[in-house]
């Protein structure tokens, strides 16, 4: 199912958002595009949109299995003004957004749906999660000189930490249950990340309604979908397994030969399994059982 536009979409292909979870796939490029999309097919989303360009190819098993709009990532606020004409389009389900060479996990997932996780944590009365965005990178960057490599995919064990989320409305006081994440290969190559981009957390669960909008800084203008855990207890967190920061990293000229190796003495092979995120902290299983 293809759309030559988001507006042709929105006027004719209603039945894709009629029912939720629904999953959008943002495309900057077509590096492990039909992985990504694979993997979140499997998770048990009931839609997935593709966002591409026209000349990046899907698999012709893909093609009739997704909802490809085409539209141009390269757009001022690309990502949120796709992301906010969905959530006008369909108020009160569950969605989910990430880049082509992204992979998402959360507690279990191995043999939990995505619906059964929604579930618990819509009765748990939270209508946002918060994930992780966890860098992985390829361990020889000489065989993959763009640092993408699902067989060999490396990520960082430590390093991780928050800092309090100041509120520029009340003299700089941290927000209510909120905080800024860092860690990854942003953390240790901050040098040549900005620093609007340095955060690894991301809402990238949440459960749209009326007014709802996502920032840019992928926050949304409702502070309780920005807080990672309600009054009474730790919910559920989720993690977003990304090659995304060390591609870039790799492809820009300004940063591509400081970087010989993204390993360090604190890099793991990565083993695309929920328990070993579960065990490094990564993600938060919550009262999830």
């Amino acid at each position: 199912m293809q759309y030559p536009d988001l507006e042709t979409f929105l006027s004719t292909g209603s039945e894709a958002l009629a029912k939720g979870p629904i999953a959008m796939i943002f495309a900057e490029d077509d590096v492990e595009l039909a992985t990504t999309i694979r993997h979140t097919r499997l998770s048990g989303f009931k839609s997935v949109l593709c966002f591409a360009r026209d000349d990046l190819e899907l698999p012709r098993d893909l093609k009739e299995k997704v909802h490809r709009i085409a539209y141009d990532m390269t757009q001022d606020n690309a990502l949120t003004t796709a992301v906010n004409a969905i959530i006008e389009a369909a108020p009160g389900i569950w969605m989910y957004y990430c880049y082509n060479a992204e992979y998402l996990f959360y507690p279990y997932c191995e043999t939990r749906s995505i619906g059964e996780l929604l579930a618990f944590h819509t009765e748990e009365r939270r209508d946002a999660m918060l994930t992780y965005v966890i860098d992985v990178y390829a361990g020889d960057l000489d065989k993959t000189p763009n640092a993408v490599s699902l067989d060999d995919a490396y990520l960082d064990k430590s390093g991780y930490y928050a800092l309090a989320r100041p509120d520029e409305n009340n003299h700089n006081y941290p927000k209510e249950r909120q905080l800024d994440f860092f860690g990854g290969i942003r953390w240790r190559y901050e040098e040549h990340v900005p620093a609007d981009r340095r955060k690894i957390d991301r809402i990238s669960l949440f459960k749209s309604k009326e007014g709802l909008r996502l920032l840019e800084n992928h926050t949304f203008n409702d502070e309780e979908y920005n807080t990672y855990a309600c009054p009474w207890h730790n919910n559920l967190t989720a993690a977003i397994v990304s090659y995304r920061t060390a591609k870039a990293l790799k492809r820009n000229p300004g940063s591509t030969f400081d970087i010989q190796t993204f390993r360090w003495h604190n890099s793991t092979p990565f083993e695309w399994h929920s328990r070993q995120l579960l065990d490094l902290g990564l993600m938060e299983p919550g009262q999830w059982f």
